[in-house]
């Protein structure tokens, strides 16, 4: 029986899959050529445009589609921005709804069509099991809601990490532990995404690469007929963790919407609690 490489990480990886022009600035080097990963977040901005083209009919009875739409605004609405933020928060509702459409446009391609990867067509990457990604989304994040702070309250808003009660002494020695907590939060964001992302589709291709093998080993009959079980059970497996996967990158796309949330709570009811 021939030799077989298992590499669970092997569907991380990204390569180039169309040349781009490559140029020097400023000492940094640009590769403009088209990734698996670049492919994939396209095909996910064009599947989540499409979405919203056709279901944007502002029928007063919608259709199943317009109301999947609504479905999904209003948890960004009425499940996290009003009962967190208050009626303060309605502006920053299509950046939050933005981020937790593209989360889980990408997170569920990466599940849905992770079986091709197991076939060995690549027809998918799983955009958000990349650090680089998470971390990106992340910063941007958090680094916008810190400037909106500054930018509303000005100074003032540095009194964040200045806890009251404790003393002109007190808040200054616990000063850099709340920056540090502060600054830590998009490291956590990232993290969070990328891990259940990442160990999720390991787990999945590790089952089904048994499944496969075992099943191969199965059909060369006699006693190794008996590996048909082991090989069942691991592609029954392989169904439940895409069910869990699929509530994992739906509940992963909410966790990230409302931590942004939180934070933007602590912008727009500055100084005063909510």
């Amino acid at each position: 029986m021939a030799e077989h490489k298992i590499d669970p990480m092997e569907q991380f990886m990204v390569h180039k899959i169309m040349p781009g022009p490559e140029f020097d600035l400023g000492g940094v080097h640009f590769d403009m050529s088209i990734t698996n990963s670049v492919a994939s977040m396209i095909a996910g901005a064009i599947i989540l445009m499409a979405f919203f083209v056709l279901t944007a009919r502002g029928q007063v009875v919608p259709n199943r589609g317009q109301a999947l739409a609504e479905s999904l605004y209003n948890i960004v609405d009425r499940v996290l921005v009003t009962p967190i933020i208050g009626h303060g928060g309605k502006p920053y509702i299509p950046y939050l709804f933005t981020l937790f459409s593209v989360i889980l446009v990408l997170n569920l391609m990466g599940v849905v069509l992770a079986v091709g990867n197991l076939a060995g067509a690549e027809l998918t990457f799983t955009v958000t099991s990349q650090l680089a990604i998470t971390a990106t989304l992340a910063v941007l994040t958090f680094f916008s809601v810190f400037i909106l702070g500054l930018v509303k309250h000005g100074p003032k808003f540095l009194g964040l990490f200045f806890p009251s009660g404790m003393g002109v002494v007190g808040a200054c020695l616990m000063a850099p532990i709340e920056m540090l907590s502060y600054f830590v939060r998009p490291v956590t964001l990232a993290m969070r995404l990328f891990g259940n992302m990442l160990g999720g589709h390991v787990v999945m291709y590790l089952f089904a690469t048994f499944a496969v093998l075992l099943a191969g080993l199965a059909a060369t009959g006699g006693v190794a007929i008996l590996a048909a079980v082991p090989s069942a059970l691991s592609f029954g497996m392989v169904i439940a963790l895409t069910g869990l996967e699929l509530v994992v990158a739906v509940l992963q796309a909410f966790v990230f919407t409302a931590l942004a949330t939180v934070y933007l709570n602590e912008v727009v009811n500055f100084g005063h609690g909510h």
